[in-house]
């Protein structure tokens, strides 16, 4: 072969090479009810690269409460992030979707009260839950939403003590406004996730009644705080995007507790306005909830459903009588 023709072949062959289209990403829409340190996982995917790693093009949009699980039920979202019993609860309605990842074991909320005005009502740290709930009765609270899960969590841990709804004055916050309420001394406390109930606990100015992440109450533990859902038919018809989530949500899992340092200085980041003291004890905390491989189980949804019914968000003859069909472990095997 002449070197000319040689060198136009090897030319043309190379610009094929170079010119050809990298493999498309999956666009995907993933609803979330808030953007708090439960979304640890999403930012580990993201600054680790994972969801282009596994095919998809992750677009992460924020609608309130109950309005990002019904964007999954319209078809406007392809995933979202919610608590195990508002699978449940939807499933109760007829409209049935499938959990296929929990990136949260334990319930991530803690309970924390001004210091002077646990202490003035006898609080003892060391005392069993239901002795510690005691202090609440009377006082205000600062809730994320209410009948969201932290509300939940509060009304739960008061039944311990034999307090009803009527004996809490609870206020609905956003996190800084929250913090803005604590100093004025409007609320005596808060029920939260982190880091927002932490901070004055960091500044010495509250004690923690009680913790999801430190198994209060008992069926805390093995709970269905953080699943993704979608609707059955999106991992039939597009089963390569369940895969792939499952996948990068396992990745993102395992990189967190190895890597402790890395991730508080991205939560640093994204959260810049935090102090670094808080970001570090807000993320021990989510540490404690993190499973090693975010599967479902029955165990945890059952938890969520008690859980609700224990704060009287829901009645106890409502709880399904079967999860079948609810929750899989194909995604993250």
């Amino acid at each position: 072969m002449r070197p000319a023709l040689a060198f136009a072949l090897a030319a043309t062959l190379a610009f094929s090479l170079t010119a050809r289209p990298a493999a498309a990403l999956d666009d995907i829409v993933i609803a979330m009810p808030n953007f708090t340190f439960t979304s640890t996982p999403n930012l580990v995917a993201e600054e680790l690269g994972l969801w282009a790693k596994y095919g998809l093009h992750a677009k992460i949009v924020q609608i309130q409460g109950v309005g990002a699980t019904n964007a999954v039920i319209a078809g406007s979202a392809d995933f979202v992030q919610a608590g195990g019993s508002t699978l449940t609860r939807a499933a109760a309605r007829g409209q049935r979707l499938l959990a296929i990842a929990n990136t949260a074991e334990r319930n991530i909320v803690m309970i924390t009260m001004r210091k002077e005005v646990a202490e003035a009502a006898g609080f003892d740290a060391k005392a069993p839950l239901e002795k510690r709930a005691a202090v609440l009765r009377g006082k205000s609270f600062g809730v994320g939403a209410i009948n969201a899960n932290p509300h939940a969590y509060l009304l739960a841990v008061a039944s311990r003590a034999g307090i009803g709804p009527d004996g809490l004055r609870v206020t609905a916050l956003e996190g800084n406004a929250m913090w803005a309420a604590f100093q004025s001394k409007q609320i005596d406390g808060m029920s939260n996730s982190p880091p927002w109930p932490l901070k004055p606990v960091v500044d010495g100015a509250s004690v923690v009644i009680a913790s999801g992440p430190d198994g209060d109450p008992p069926n805390a533990i093995n709970f269905a705080y953080n699943v993704i859902l979608a609707k059955p038919e999106t991992c039939e018809k597009r089963q390569h995007i369940c895969v792939a989530m499952g996948r990068v949500m396992k990745e993102a899992i395992a990189y967190m507790p190895s890597n402790p340092a890395e991730v508080v200085a991205l939560l640093g980041k994204k959260f810049s306005n935090l102090e670094p003291k808080l970001i570090a004890a807000a993320y021990d905390e989510i540490l404690k909830s993190t499973p090693k491989v975010p599967v479902v189980t029955k165990q945890a949804l059952e938890n969520a459903d008690d859980f609700n019914v224990e704060a009287g968000m829901m009645k106890a003859d409502a709880k399904l009588k079967s999860y079948d069909g609810l929750f899989t472990d194909e995604y993250v095997k």
